[in-house]
């Protein structure tokens, strides 16, 4: 599948998707630039993950149009999306490796799965994957016997393998100690600038975020609240935008949830009613 680089690597134009009856994504317009670390941020259940299946394919757009490579997904047949797909590596929440294979054997999976490489340049092309994740000594060693921090780095070996064109994180930041958080963060931007990848970041991790992306996109309530780079949306004067960047427990999105006033419930609770 030819690069066509005078389009965005990947384009949401005016987007709805939902499941049943229920939206998740509203009118929704973004695109990535080749080159670029973009997030795709916002709260719980904002659609982030959604988006990152209408990039996969998994899912169709019910409205508007998903390009990748300036090429309309929807409109792609079987060989030509699977193709698509070859030209993407996917980090799952947690890594998802292969807990009965080794190291070596999860990173080689892609390879002798898509390729008719010989068996020596496979293992010289895992083992370069390890070294730039710093891995290369616990190419033997099984998931379990990992730390979670490790287990996440052979996930982006295993996710880059086949020197992708776009690479997607999902929640790469999740569960990890300060210390393999910041491992995580460097990687992402090392790997996208070494390999001349482009890479979308979900996350709700607003300081590692903010200080690998060149622009961040914010998703509230099915719709695209703001975009910009991380510092115009630091300055940002929109409430949600701002509660979300400073991690406020009140403002547009409520601490209370919606409900009577505090005294009429109490004085209902006084006379035996719930």
């Amino acid at each position: 599948m030819p690069s066509n680089a005078q389009h965005p690597l990947v384009e949401f134009d005016t987007v709805d998707f939902g499941y049943d009856a229920s939206l998740v994504l509203r009118g929704v317009c973004l695109r990535v630039d080749r080159g670029q670390v973009v997030a795709i941020m916002g709260a719980s259940g904002g659609g982030k993950t959604t988006a990152l299946r209408l990039i996969g394919g998994q899912v169709r757009a019910s409205a508007g149009t998903v390009r990748f490579d300036g090429i309309d997904l929807a409109h792609m047949r079987h060989a030509e999306l699977f193709a698509a797909r070859r030209r993407m590596g996917m980090l799952f929440q947690m890594g998802a490796l292969f807990t009965d294979q080794t190291v070596f054997d999860n990173v080689a999976f892609a390879l002798r799965e898509h390729t008719d490489l010989p068996a020596s340049m496979i293992r010289d092309l895992v083992l370069m994957k390890l070294q730039a994740v710093g891995l290369r000594g616990a190419r033997d060693l099984y998931p379990a016997q990992l730390s979670g921090g490790m287990a996440l780095r052979v996930a982006m070996a295993r996710a880059v393998v086949l020197d992708p064109a776009l690479v997607m994180y999902d929640e790469p930041f999740a569960g990890l100690d300060p210390i393999s958080l910041g491992i995580t963060a460097r990687l992402i931007r090392t790997l996208n600038d070494a390999l001349g990848l482009t890479s979308i970041v979900v996350s709700h991790d607003v300081d590692e975020t903010f200080a690998i992306a060149d622009r961040v996109f914010v998703l509230g309530n099915g719709t695209l609240i703001a975009e910009g780079t991380p510092d115009e949306l630091r300055g940002s004067h929109d409430p949600l935008v701002r509660q979300f960047v400073r991690g406020e427990p009140d403002g547009p999105v409520r601490f209370h949830y919606a409900a009577a006033p505090v005294e009429s419930d109490l004085l209902t609770a006084a006379g035996g009613r719930r």
